[in-house]
Order: structure tokens, then C-alpha cells, then sequence
């Protein structure tokens, strides 16, 4: 396969529960123009929707995570362009943001961006020292979009999102883990492998509890106290009677590792 006629997003099962998606435009240092984000958005559904998938890879090709929106394919944009552009991007938002499975991202290189808002809307972000994080919103005269006026003080707080956005500011991977934007730094030439190995973590743990703990996250400081009460009640009621607890306490009772893995999806204890 030619690179003219390479896809645009490499799809491969590194293991046979962690599916890993990456960016390849190398030659635009795996810049997402609106191809790019069709087909990652497909990728994405796809991976969702597989029932044997239990924890995705985000990441780029050629030790480069992505240098974030395809600028040329930005420029000229009348009010329907510029809005159509924005619906785009929001359905992938939306896809990675309320995934059910644990996302894993590989923060290698040049990380800018929307890549960075992406990475921000999975669970865990690995870096290395040499990766770079650029916030150039502000210095091309826009806001930061890919959800990142959310997503970003979540992680870090008001006060240093301001201060990153406003100074269209770049970052290195060690201050990145320093102030919570990512979770671990490791080597450089170790990110990816890193990344795998903790989305093979992600894929042993119990799907239902994973994906309701995401929910919950997801609604954090949405709901006052009792309505936080009543769906830790609906939650922990669908864990209790799930076929996941029964292994669990299995494995717990008999000192072994529990596999959640074999559990049926909806099976219920008896």
C-alpha cells in the first residue's frame, strides 16, 4: 500500500481486548483535517461497538502524537463551513467523552492542540520527557475547542488552564504530569508501550463497574447531593446482582486474581 493510499487511521489489536487507533498522516505530522476526523470518528464507532474491545489506545505514527488541527483545511471557512467543521469535530468529542471503556492515550513527540483536547476527554495519558503539549489557540486569534475550556480545568484547575491558554503556552511532558494534565512519564522511546500495557490493566477490570464509574465521573458536580446518593444507589444495586461481583468476591475469597474477563456481559448472580 502506497502512503497516497494509506488510511488515515491505523486500526490493530496489539492484544486481543485493547484496541489501538492511530493518527497517520506522518508527512503533516499527523495533522487532523476533516478525512482524518471521518475516519477516526468510524475507527472510534467501531471500536465502541465491538464487544470484544475493552480498552482503547489513542495515539499517532512516526513518535508523533499530532500537531492537532490541519491548518490550511481551516482557512477560507464561511459561517456554514465554520459550523458544519464544529458538528464534526463535537460527534467525535462526544463518542471518545462518553465511551464506556477505558481510553488510554500515547502522548509521543508533538502533542497540540485538538489532539490534546482528545487526549483530555479519555481516562489516562502517558508522556514522555521530550513531548511537547501546545495550547495555540489563542495565538491564532480562537478559542481552544474539542472541549478543552472543559476538560482542561478539570484536570488542572481554573486558574492554570487560564494561564496555559492565555499564554498560548507549550509544556514538557515531566510539568505535564507535575500539574495533572498527564497521568505518568516514562521514556521517551517507552510511551507507547506503556500505553498498551496499561490499556491491557484497563481490560482486566469489570466492564459494568468501569463503565458506570465513567458515568459517574462524567456527571461529576452536575447533580446536588441526593440525586448524587440516588444513582449510587441504582449503580451499586446493577453491580451487586451483576455476575462481576460474584467473581470478584470469588477471587477475593479464594486469594486469586479475579477474572473479569470470562464474565458473560449481563450476566447476573443468582
Amino acid at each position: 500500500m502506497t502512503a497516497e493510499n494509506a488510511p488515515l487511521v491505523l486500526e490493530d489489536r496489539p492484544t486481543p481486548h485493547v484496541v489501538r487507533l492511530r493518527l497517520n498522516r506522518p508527512d503533516k505530522r499527523n495533522a487532523i483535517d476533516h478525512a482524518t476526523r471521518e475516519a477516526l470518528l468510524e475507527a472510534a464507532e467501531r471500536s465502541l461497538a465491538d464487544p470484544t474491545a475493552r480498552s482503547i489506545v489513542f495515539g499517532g505514527v512516526g513518535g508523533v502524537f499530532s500537531a492537532g488541527g490541519d491548518l490550511p483545511s481551516m482557512a477560507g471557512l464561511d459561517d456554514a463551513q465554520a459550523e458544519a467543521r464544529l458538528l464534526h469535530i463535537h460527534r467525535i468529542c462526544h463518542a471518545f467523552e462518553g465511551a464506556d471503556l477505558p481510553i488510554v492515550s500515547a502522548m509521543e513527540g508533538v502533542a497540540a492542540g485538538a489532539s490534546v483536547g482528545l487526549a483530555l476527554l479519555g481516562d489516562h495519558v502517558v508522556v514522555g520527557p521530550s513531548t511537547r503539549i501546545l495550547f495555540p489557540f489563542i495565538k491564532l486569534g480562537l478559542v481552544p475547542d474539542w472541549g478543552l475550556l472543559r476538560s482542561l480545568p478539570q484536570r488542572i484547575g481554573v486558574g492554570r488552564a487560564r494561564r496555559l491558554v492565555f499564554a498560548g503556552a507549550a509544556i514538557d511532558g515531566a510539568e505535564a504530569v507535575n500539574i495533572g494534565l498527564a497521568d505518568e512519564l516514562v521514556d521517551d522511546d517507552a510511551v507507547m508501550t506503556v500505553a498498551l500495557e496499561r490499556a491491557e490493566a484497563f481490560a482486566s477490570l469489570p466492564r459494568e463497574a468501569t463503565a458506570r464509574i465513567k458515568a459517574r465521573f462524567r456527571a461529576f458536580g452536575r447533580l446536588d447531593f441526593a440525586q448524587d446518593l440516588d444513582a449510587e444507589r441504582v449503580d451499586q444495586v446493577a453491580c451487586l446482582t451483576h455476575g462481576e461481583f460474584a467473581e470478584g468476591l470469588s477471587a477475593q475469597l479464594g486469594r486469586r486474581a479475579p477474572r473479569f474477563i470470562d464474565v458473560t456481559p449481563g450476566d447476573a448472580t443468582e
